[in-house]
């Protein structure tokens, strides 16, 4: 990548984000973290106003703007790609909202570009996800974004029942299935849940807070330490990184 290039790939990190980090911006330009404090030196020493420090972050200062950017084919392929898979695999209040979003990006592509999107031929097959599991996958969208717990009857792998109160955290994709990230008050710990196994699905009227160690944040955290080295994600439905969902 020619240099002219990663610096304005910089900028358009720092512009969609609030913090970054350098070690985040090595990774995802594949250099060491040395070029891109020099990067981010030269980026300052030109005009452009980057805030933060080494070991915080950076980011851009309120009010900094770019030329309209155009899409190139590749990143219309992968936009395109995933509208298909959120469709398929989501519910259908977010699969409409994912063509809807590429036909707008469509309208603002000059006419020679936007053959391309019609031409892709990434498919997604749309006959996986029965309905009921979209209608509950888009309510516990809504309860997360609401912050409000949820209660249910969980089928586990034995097929033994349990009824489950839980804060909902977040929704994870595992290629095959949908499984819910939450702290589950009934054992006072982190569970993840298949969404194919959970019945009875009811969005409770109380809401939640962020609480120090229920927090999806903490719920990472606790993935990521016991996670063995080079796990799979075939590793994870019905398991919080090595922890059974009983």
């Amino acid at each position: 990548m020619r240099r002219a290039d990663r610096l304005f790939r910089i900028v358009q990190y720092l512009r969609g984000r609030r913090l970054t980090t350098a070690a985040q911006l090595a990774q995802w330009l594949k250099v060491s973290e040395r070029t891109i404090y020099r990067d981010i030196r030269d980026l300052s020493l030109s005009g452009t106003p980057v805030e933060g420090e080494a070991g915080v972050g950076y980011r851009l200062r309120g009010g900094f703007e770019l030329p309209p950017l155009m899409f190139e084919l590749e990143e219309i392929e992968a936009l395109t790609l995933g509208a298909r898979m959120v469709e398929a695999w989501s519910s259908p209040e977010l699969g409409a909202a994912a063509v809807s979003a590429i036909a707008k990006i469509a309208t603002a592509l000059p006419a020679e570009r936007r053959t391309w999107i019609e031409a892709s031929r990434t498919f997604v097959p749309q006959f996986h996800i029965p309905k009921q599991l979209g209608e509950r996958f888009e309510h516990m969208r809504s309860a997360i974004r609401e912050r409000r717990k949820i209660q249910f009857v969980y089928a586990d792998a034995a097929r033994k029942l349990s009824e489950r109160r839980v804060r909902p955290l977040s929704l994870y994709f595992w290629g095959e299935h949908w499984t819910l990230a939450a702290w589950c008050e009934s054992r006072d710990d982190f569970r993840s849940f298949r969404l194919d196994r959970i019945i009875r699905l009811q969005v409770t009227a109380e809401h939640f807070v962020d609480e120090t160690g229920r927090r999806l944040a903490d719920y990472i955290r606790a993935q990521q330490a016991m996670a063995p080295p080079r796990e799979t994600p075939s590793n994870g439905p019905d398991r919080a990184r090595g922890r059974s969902t009983p």
